[in-house]
């Protein structure tokens, strides 16, 4: 189980090329990935992406990539000549026209936009992209190991509150045990008070015990809750992202413990609902943190 909060860096150094990564994560309900990095390296952009999204299923992503070279290896110095000349040109016009100095300094010409840039071999770029590579790889482990932590953590936490709504669980069934036949003991009483005959009719009697049955059984109600506690606790331990399965089952438990509540005809009974509701409450809450 893993955390949707957490945080990752890394540094990574290679032929006077340096990279440094961060991945920071918050709660969200889909993934959302939103990467900064140089733009002389941005065509690696889309790459990032997809190394991330193998790894992280949820959350809400930020990516920080720094990135300093000061290699010169396949760099190569362009300078665009035609549009230097253009300069020159222009501003020996300007020159002659306002009868000012026409000397021009070449370092001058070389600072006007577009002049000089650098190019990059595009095998470079590919070395480039193995390097960063590399140093993604070790931020999201950090990255992943720290939301591993945190989320053992929660699940803990909640296979102690599960263990609660279970015990909670069997008091509810003990509880209910006997209902049915207290109920028929109390309905021969108040009928014999009423009738005030000692002979009554024993077939009306089990026609009235059939229908309360009917409406306070909460047989059903217990074995799916037992049901969906198995499978939580099976959530827990897999290895894939559960956060909204475990959030759906939450909701059947959450329906089912509703349905006892409206059922119950003893204070023991509502209590007990109570007392359920508010670990799955406080569940609900947790879940809302991981993956």
């Amino acid at each position: 189980m893993k955390s949707m909060t957490g945080f990752g860096r890394s540094k990574l150094e290679r032929n006077k090329r340096e990279y440094t990564i961060e991945i920071k994560a918050v709660n969200h309900r889909y993934s959302d990935i939103s990467v900064k990095m140089p733009k002389n390296i941005s065509y690696l952009e889309d790459f990032v992406r997809k190394e991330v999204l193998a790894n992280i299923s949820r959350g809400k992503i930020d990516i920080i990539i720094g990135y300093t070279d000061n290699s010169t290896e396949g760099k190569n110095v362009v300078i665009n000549e035609s549009l230097a000349i253009m300069y020159i040109n222009s501003l020996k016009e300007l020159a002659n026209k306002c009868n000012i100095n026409k000397n021009i300094e070449v370092t001058e010409i070389t600072k006007l936009p577009d002049v000089l840039h650098l190019k990059q071999d595009e095998t470079q770029e590919d070395i480039i992209k193995n390097e960063l590579d590399e140093c993604l790889r070790l931020a999201i482990k950090s990255f992943l190991d720290m939301r591993e932590a945190e989320g053992n953590k929660i699940k803990a936490d909640l296979n102690i509150r599960i263990d609660r709504i279970y015990t909670i669980i069997q008091e509810i069934s003990e509880y209910s045990t006997g209902l049915i036949e207290e109920y028929g003991v109390k309905l021969k009483e108040r009928v014999q008070e009423v009738l005030r005959e000692e002979l009554i009719d024993e077939s009306r009697i089990a026609q009235e015990i059939v229908i309360y049955s009917d409406k306070i059984s909460i047989e059903e109600e217990l074995t799916r809750l037992r049901s969906h506690i198995l499978q939580f606790k099976q959530m827990l331990e897999s290895k894939e992202a559960v956060g909204k399965k475990i959030d759906f089952l939450i909701q059947e438990m959450n329906r089912e413990i509703n349905t006892i509540g409206a059922k119950s005809c003893r204070l023991e009974i509502t209590n007990c609902v109570v007392k359920a509701k508010s670990e799955l409450e406080d569940i609900r809450e947790q879940i809302q943190n991981i993956e």
